[in-house]
C-alpha cells in the first residue's frame, strides 16, 4: 500500500500541474459518474495530504477525496509544460514511476482511457487517470473535516501552521493505550502515513521490540519515533522511494532495492546490527520483519 510520503507527493504534483485550473472531471468506468459530475468544470483550489488521505479541494467548497488502499495509483501525461511524475501509487497496479517526466514531444490530449479508469481530470495541458482506489468520493467542506478529524498526527505536516504540538499529541495517543506498538503504528487514529514498511523499519531503527504494549513505551521513545518518522517520510517525499539504510551500506551512489531497507522482507537473513536472523510474523493480519536480538 503507498505509504504516506507518495501521498504527499501526489498532492504537491496535483498542486503543480493543475492549481488554479479548471479541469473537465469524468468517470471513464462509470462507478463514479455522479461524483464527476458534481466536480466537473470546477477550478482545482488546494491539494491536501494527511496521511493516505488525498483530499483536491475544488471551488464551491467540493472536494474528491481518495484513499489509494492496497492497489490504486495515478497516472499522468500532457504537454511539455507538464512535468513531474508519470505515475505514483502502487507498484503491483501499473507500477511506479516517481521520477521527472518532460512531457510529451507532440501533444494531441489524453490517450483513450485504458483498463478502469475511476476518476480523469483533464486539463489544458495535461491530464490524471485513477485506478483502482479503495476509496473515492465527492465531499463537501463538513465532510473532509470529519474524516481529518479521524486521522492521528501527520509527521509530514512538521512546521506547517498548528502542528507544532503534533509530537505531543501522538506521543499521547502511543502511550495511552496497551495495545502493541507494533500495531499502534500502524492505527491511522494514532498518526497518520505509516504503513507496513517505515512501521517495521522505525521500530528496528529504535530498538524497540513491536510486541511491546504502548503503555510501556517512555516519553523519550515516544519522541524519538516521532522524530525518526519526520525523518524518514521527508526523505520519502524527496527521493520517491523508502529509503531507510545510510549511504555507507550501499554498493552504489542509490541502494539496490534489496538494500533500502534493514530489516523489511529481509527474513532469514543477519541483522545488520547484531547478526541475529531476522524474524517474520504475523501481527493483525500484517507481516511484520523484526530482529528479535537487539529489539526489546
Amino acid at each position: 500500500m503507498p505509504e504516506g510520503h507518495s501521498v504527499r507527493r501526489l498532492a504537491i504534483q496535483f498542486h503543480d500541474v493543475f492549481a488554479g485550473q479548471r479541469l473537465a472531471v469524468s468517470s471513464p468506468q462509470g462507478r463514479f459518474a455522479a461524483g464527476a459530475a458534481l466536480l466537473d468544470g470546477r477550478r482545482l483550489l488546494s491539494s491536501e495530504a494527511h496521511g493516505k488521505q488525498l483530499f483536491l479541494g475544488f471551488e464551491g467548497d467540493l472536494w474528491l477525496h481518495v484513499h489509494l488502499g492496497l492497489y490504486g495509483a495515478w497516472e499522468f501525461g500532457g504537454d511539455e509544460t507538464f512535468t513531474g511524475a508519470s505515475s505514483i501509487g502502487a507498484p503491483r497496479r501499473i507500477g511506479e514511476r516517481e521520477v521527472a517526466d518532460s512531457g510529451e514531444d507532440v501533444y494531441t490530449g489524453p490517450p483513450a482511457p485504458v483498463g478502469a479508469v475511476r476518476v480523469r481530470l483533464v486539463s489544458e495541458h495535461g491530464w490524471a487517470d485513477l485506478r483502482g482506489a479503495s476509496r473515492c468520493d465527492a465531499a463537501t467542506g463538513p465532510d473532509v473535516a470529519a474524516a481529518r478529524a479521524k486521522l492521528g498526527p501527520d509527521p509530514l505536516h512538521r512546521g506547517l501552521p498548528g502542528h507544532e504540538r503534533d509530537g505531543e499529541e501522538f506521543a499521547r495517543r502511543l502511550r495511552s493505550r496497551r495495545t502493541s506498538v507494533g500495531q499502534l503504528l500502524m492505527d491511522q487514529g494514532v498518526v497518520a502515513g505509516i504503513g507496513n514498511i517505515y512501521r517495521a523499519e522505525l521500530l528496528f531503527r529504535a530498538g524497540i521490540d513491536p510486541a511491546r504494549p504502548g503503555t510501556s513505551l517512555s516519553a523519550d521513545e515516544a519522541a524519538g519515533l516521532w522524530a525518526d518518522a519526520e525523518r524518514l517520510l521527508a526523505d520519502g517525499v524527496r527521493d520517491g522511494r523508502i529509503i531507510t539504510t545510510e549511504p555507507g551500506t550501499w554498493s552504489g551512489s542509490l541502494p539496490e532495492e534489496h538494500e533500502a531497507f534493514s530489516v523489511y522482507q529481509h527474513q532469514g537473513s543477519p541483522c545488520p546490527r547484531c547478526g541475529t536472523a531476522i524474524a517474520l510474523r504475523e501481527l493483525a493480519g500484517r507481516k511484520l520483519y523484526w530482529c528479535p536480538g537487539c529489539q526489546h
